[in-house]
């Protein structure tokens, strides 16, 4: 038996399709650009634990020694606002210059200071980042 016309069209327009299927497989294999290069992926750990690009047999030994004795705490005198106490004993310190919010951890019973009191205090560097010491009321 005779296929139809129509059955012959249907066939037809299957046949189209998967070979426009296809070809946009081939040219999505060839184009690819999504993801990132190996090296991009790549991330090493230095000596002290923090992550870097630089590969370990590339890390100078004076880089990493000056990184090692830089001091926790700088000599600098900022000023700031206190923009957040809580009861528990921490707060957080607004920087005039940066701008930035800073940790500071304070004796609840002898804390004489309290919300936009303007304050003086060094940084020092912490596990999260910067948090305020020795703060003194401006």
């Amino acid at each position: 038996m005779a296929d139809s016309f129509s059955k012959k069209e249907g066939n037809k327009k299957k046949a189209k399709k998967k070979q426009d299927k296809a070809l946009r497989r081939e040219d999505r294999k060839v184009n690819n650009n999504k993801g990132k290069s190996l090296e991009d992926m790549l991330i090493y750990v230095d000596k002290n634990g923090n992550f870097t690009s630089i590969p370990p047999h590339l890390q100078s030994e004076d880089d990493l020694i000056e990184r090692n004795n830089t001091s926790k705490e700088t000599s600098e005198i900022h000023s700031g606002m206190i923009n957040f106490l809580h009861e528990k004993g921490y707060g957080f310190i607004t920087e005039d210059k940066t701008r930035d919010s800073l940790f500071f951890n304070y004796d609840v019973t002898t804390f004489p200071f309290k919300k936009n009191d303007k304050v003086t205090f060094k940084k020092e560097v912490s596990l999260k980042g910067f948090k305020a010491t020795h703060i003194i009321k401006k």
